[in-house]
């Protein structure tokens, strides 16, 4: 099933081009890479600004361009650091709906806890649940107009994840971060060891009766990976996954067992995925130890976000 996202945006002008465009695009920094990986062709997304949430859209493609500080629509954005951005990764868009929508709506009460929480807009995407999704597939009208699309007529490339930083060049290799490691385990962890995690919690529920979502906020901090059940009845059941690129220290155990203490009674558990683990990690009857590995990894090589997709293995280690 298609995932559904909310992508923030930062000012008017930038929420009125990508509407006039049906286009979005992300900063070459880790956080708009991230982005462009975390949302796939045929994904769907709305545009959130000002507390509004506008139109619903099918990603139809996803491109990076080279040299796109010379690219239209957006003119380079540069921040009192002295850095400058520009938006070399993009997504085309079908308008499927038209609505002009505010946050407070019950309907997108997942997302409005997650940037309550959070304090604000600086993330740059919001994944949310199915039932927002069918929420939002009946809002404002279906979309029956023309789309004006933005001909780019440039050279592009396919961003490339890097071991060393040495060999990182940024926008076209990027050092290997968390994020990076989030968004390919929230791909990966319901086709490998979810079925694991939901017979070590003892909870009689198949692993497809469960949602994988991004981020989710909590009083204290946020989760890296959130897993529910789709369609609850009466009832939910709650995975909060915490994902670390090294060795995972008690500090981590403790973190991700405070967050299930404070979320809900409905938190069956949680599961902490790291390279390796101290020997605490499997002390805890409420946390599930799961050990990441990128099969044949040659440190020196570049890889493609695919490539690592493949590549990863997810390893329950008690």
């Amino acid at each position: 099933m298609a995932d559904y996202f909310l992508i923030s945006l930062s000012n008017r002008e930038n929420l009125e081009l990508c509407i006039k465009y049906s286009l979005a695009g992300f900063t070459n920094s880790i956080n708009g890479l991230w982005t462009f990986f975390d949302i796939d062709v045929g994904d769907y997304v709305s545009f959130l600004y000002g507390a509004r949430v506008r139109n619903l859209y099918k990603v139809t493609k996803k491109v990076a361009y080279k040299n796109a500080e010379n690219l239209p629509p957006w003119p380079p954005i540069t921040f009192r650091s002295k850095r400058t951005y520009y938006f070399p990764f993009r997504l085309f868009l079908k308008q499927e709906r038209e609505f002009n929508e505010p946050m407070v709506r019950p309907e997108f009460s997942y997302v409005a806890e997650n940037l309550l929480l959070r304090g604000g807009y600086r993330k740059t995407h919001f994944q949310a649940d199915t039932i927002t999704f069918y929420n939002v597939s009946e809002m404002g009208t279906v979309f029956d107009g023309e789309i004006k699309y933005l001909e780019l007529n440039a050279e592009t490339f396919e961003p490339k994840i890097v071991f060393r930083k040495e060999n990182q060049k940024i926008p076209e290799k990027f050092y290997f971060k968390e994020l990076i490691l989030q968004s390919l385990v929230r791909r990966k962890i319901q086709s490998s060891v979810l079925d694991d995690a939901l017979e070590f919690f003892g909870v009689d529920k198949s692993p497809d009766e469960f949602e994988v979502l991004g981020e989710k906020a909590l009083p204290e901090g946020y989760v890296d990976i959130f897993i529910k059940l789709r369609h609850p009845t009466g009832t939910n059941k709650y995975l909060l996954v915490e994902v670390k690129t090294g060795k995972a220290q008690r500090k981590d155990v403790e973190q991700l067992t405070g967050y299930i203490s404070e979320f809900s009674n409905e938190t069956v558990g949680g599961i902490l995925i790291a390279r390796d683990f101290s020997k605490s990690a499997f002390n805890n009857s409420k946390i599930l130890p799961v050990r990441y590995y990128f099969n044949d990894l040659d440190k020196s090589a570049e890889y493609s976000y695919k490539e690592l997709l493949r590549m990863l293995t997810l390893e329950v280690v008690i």
